[in-house]
């Protein structure tokens, strides 16, 4: 009897899938649903069982998502017996054993496996093995217990190589590749909370280090363009530059002191549109700062709650009490924005390579 092994993540090629990179395909655990083109089923059942696939981890809060294709839930489905009903009609009965596999497509790695044993009845093969897949519950004990043993190695798989992670993307950084780096950082499940912290902080640094790069860049390209055109059409195309400048990159106060010596140097009457474009980004820069504000308020009167509960596991308080939450959610969100767009610029389908054995 064929057993399946693994399955090894080769390459990404064209574009074949519909889904959409959302904020939230980032933080979790995702489990990616994968089938063999050649598993030994009829193509209706083989896509029954895909639908099955799906719903057992999108029931369960780890549907998957073209931002992460590194872990797969995937089956294998072997045939134990097959007897013929006679009739009138004759039908086909079928014993199934399908086994459930969930695994690191990249490092070729099973975390954990379960098998069900079905059983169909049909007017022919197609039918029987439909009738027996239909009877495989999501929330079957045993697949819940499946996917939980899944989920604690997958977090065990992170908890085990984040510093690997981290300093991957420290070398991504030297490379310049910012994006990349805050990409892979980001695709860390918040429930691996040690390593999700860490790679938290790491973020930060690294989302500071791409926004003052691309912040030097784009004030380079605005003084350019304002030196080759000092007229009211060229400060306008400078304003567009400079209001695509993150407002908390470090080079704002070289950047408001050249607003203010276009300013000095546009006519009373050719001000008009040039000021409103700089106010809007004025009124973004003290958006984000007031955020920033309301969020570190926020975070000392939650401290101040915790440290007025009573006896409370200390160690537990002193963790949660050394960070501010709402900063956290403010600054995962851009770093979230940022993956996203890395994600959607990615090839979009998965190809892998099945390995067998006898």
């Amino acid at each position: 009897m064929k057993k399946f092994i693994t399955i090894l993540l080769l390459a990404f090629v064209a574009i074949t899938t519909n889904a959409q990179v959302k904020l939230d395909d980032f933080g979790r655990i995702v489990l990616n649903t994968y089938l063999p083109d050649n598993i030994a089923i009829p193509t209706e059942a083989k896509n029954l069982l895909i639908t099955k696939l799906n719903q057992i981890a999108s029931n369960n809060g780890m549907g998957g998502s073209q931002a992460n294709p590194r872990f797969i839930i995937t089956a294998n489905v072997n045939v134990g017996t097959k007897d013929i009903i006679a009739g009138p009609p004759q039908m086909i009965a079928q014993n199934l054993d399908v086994t459930l596999f969930i695994g690191d497509a990249i490092t070729n790695t099973i975390f954990t496996n379960t098998t069900l044993s079905l059983k169909g009845v049909g007017t022919n093969e197609n039918k029987a093995f439909i009738e027996a897949l239909k009877t495989i519950n999501p929330k079957n004990k045993e697949v819940i217990a499946f996917l939980e043993d899944g989920k604690t190695k997958i977090i065990n798989y992170y908890s085990t190589n984040c510093d690997f992670i981290i300093k991957d993307a420290q070398t991504l950084v030297k490379q310049e590749k910012y994006v990349e780096a805050i990409f892979q950082l980001s695709l860390v499940p918040d429930v691996c909370k040690d390593c999700y912290f860490k790679c938290l902080d790491t973020l930060t640094k690294i989302y500071q280090q791409k926004i003052d790069a691309d912040c030097k860049v784009k004030f380079n390209e605005a003084k350019v363009t304002w030196t080759a055109a000092q007229t009211p059409n060229g400060a306008e195309k400078t304003g567009d530059i400079l209001s695509t400048i993150n407002p908390m990159a470090n080079c704002q106060t070289d950047v408001t002191a050249f607003i203010k010596t276009i300013d000095a140097k546009l006519k009373a009457d050719e001000k008009a549109r040039w000021q409103f474009k700089m106010k809007q980004y004025a009124d973004k820069i003290a958006m984000q700062k007031e955020q920033v504000r309301i969020a570190e308020e926020k975070g000392k009167r939650d401290d101040t709650y915790r440290e007025n509960q009573s006896q409370r596991d200390a160690i537990s308080q002193e963790k949660q009490s050394s960070r501010n939450f709402e900063l956290d959610k403010i600054r995962v969100n851009s770093y979230r924005e940022v993956a996203v767009e890395q994600a959607r610029n990615q090839p979009k389908t998965v190809t892998y390579n099945n390995i067998y054995w006898r």
